[in-house]
């Protein structure tokens, strides 16, 4: 009889053991499978925030005035060897106006951004002006700030080129916010930047 309850004993820890061990195999492959998958389920967040702040081109250059001010400032841009670029001609071969604000007017976040992108960055002469197109509130000067940045294609971070304020101070003129020529690899030329006054919009409507 004790012989029985022993051989009893040993089957119940045999059975006991295969379960536990049954068990532990079936976690360890969830585990693993879970492990496998997380990749793919949840990529890197340092990668997606990568991507999501990419700027779309090489050469940019934004404008910012006062939200509370409804106020139509017009960016114009051009690139070496290319044609005037602005409200009135979105593309040229290099740069792209990608907004073009009104104001407040058909704005429904009353932000007061313009900014144009280039395909690449082609070495030589870049200008950057101003035109108040309309003031109907009457304040002045008008306060911009003007930001030109260089992404190389290879990061997705920007350098600062160059910034500046300018107050315009009359409805309807133009003014050369600033120039600045990059060289062959993209570096700002020393010495380079400067605000000789150059028509662009003028220039594009004759």
């Amino acid at each position: 009889m004790l012989e029985r309850d022993e051989e009893d004993l040993v089957d119940d820890e045999t059975s006991g053991t295969i379960f536990r061990d049954v068990i532990m195999l079936a976690l360890c492959g969830f585990v693993a499978v879970v492990v496998l998958l997380l990749p793919h389920i949840n990529p890197k967040v340092e990668a997606r925030e990568q991507r999501s702040v990419a700027p779309p081109g090489d050469v940019i250059v934004e404008i910012l005035w006062p939200d509370t001010l409804d106020v139509d400032v017009d960016l114009w841009v051009q690139a070496p060897d290319d044609v005037p670029v602005g409200y009135s001609n979105k593309g040229g071969y290099y740069f792209n106006l990608l907004r073009d604000d009104l104001g407040h007017r058909a704005d429904p976040t009353n932000i007061n951004y313009e900014v144009s992108y280039t395909r690449g960055a082609p070495a030589g002469e870049y200008v950057v002006n101003l035109h108040l197109y309309r003031n109907n509130v009457g304040v002045y000067p008008v306060p911009v700030m003007v930001l030109a940045s260089l992404r190389r294609s290879d990061r997705f971070t920007t350098t600062r080129l160059v910034e500046t304020r300018v107050e315009l101070n009359r409805e309807g003129r133009e003014v050369t916010a600033f120039r600045f020529t990059l060289g062959a690899n993209g570096e700002l030329v020393a010495g380079s930047v400067n605000s000789l006054q150059k028509d662009l919009r003028s220039a594009w409507s004759k």
